[in-house]
């Protein structure tokens, strides 16, 4: 299996942080979260990456990693920057992550073995870390079900109770060839335009009201993403805590 991280975009949410890198380059706990995840993932096994670069795309030159680039990044949005790592896509079962996340290996390695042509992961205990980041959960979070296979059968909307949300999607997503013709034959009969406003989210509903079964595998925690400084403000206080938050690493130097 191959990985790809999708690290086109700027991160104009991180303010000042991004203006002079990619928001992947963003350090916590003394490495990058480019360095996090692909430390996570090689020790999840997985050793042919991509990075799919965009803003400031000279800046992104990790070792042993292959590139595909997103001239368009300003202009489009996440399946176009996906879209761009097509060769390895059409090719190969690829392991697909959003470049602002850290997660353990054992994520990825539960990710990678879990049956289907499209999958994703989602954080069954998602309440907790919303709490910590925002005042009102909903604000932020969107809708989330599953039928009583495991298979996903909503999301992406706006949620009016936290009831109407089981789970929370979190930026990682397993796909075969099979799986990638599902999405190419979404999105040819799609405009241009339609297709570089996309976001991955609004193209998996799409999926499933066409009836495409996409596979959704449970974990618990022990991961986090980077959306704006304050996320970064809340890790970097509860990793110099040390005080067991159930989102904190607990994996290689960082006491999560």
């Amino acid at each position: 299996m191959y990985a790809i991280i999708l690290a086109a975009g700027r991160g104009s949410r991180m303010g000042g942080l991004t203006s002079e890198q990619p928001k992947c380059l963003t350090t916590i706990a003394g490495r990058t979260l480019l360095d996090w995840q692909l430390a996570a993932l090689r020790e999840a096994g997985l050793n042919e990456i991509a990075v799919v670069r965009g803003y400031q795309a000279q800046q992104l030159k990790p070792s042993g990693c292959t590139f595909f680039e997103n001239t368009k990044w300003s202009n489009t949005n996440m399946v176009a920057t996906l879209a761009c790592a097509r060769e390895w896509l059409n090719r190969d079962d690829c392991l697909i992550a959003y470049s602002d996340i850290l997660y353990h290996p054992d994520i990825i390695t539960k990710l990678a073995r879990h049956p289907g042509d499209l999958v994703i992961s989602h954080d069954r205990d998602w309440l907790s870390l919303w709490r910590e980041r925002f005042a009102n959960p909903l604000e932020d979070a969107e809708t989330f079900r599953c039928d009583t296979r495991g298979r996903l059968c909503e999301i992406g909307g706006r949620a009016d109770t936290l009831e109407a949300i089981e789970s929370q999607y979190m930026g990682l997503i397993k796909t075969t060839p099979a799986g990638w013709r599902q999405i190419q034959n979404l999105l040819a009969n799609k405009s241009s335009e339609e297709r570089n406003r996309l976001d991955m989210t609004a193209m998996f509903q799409r999926l499933i009201e066409q009836g495409v079964e996409i596979d959704a595998a449970p974990i618990r925690g022990r991961w986090c993403e980077v959306d704006c400084k304050n996320d970064l403000d809340i890790y970097q206080r509860h990793i110099a805590q040390a005080n067991g938050w159930r989102h904190d690493w607990r994996w290689e130097a960082l006491p999560l």
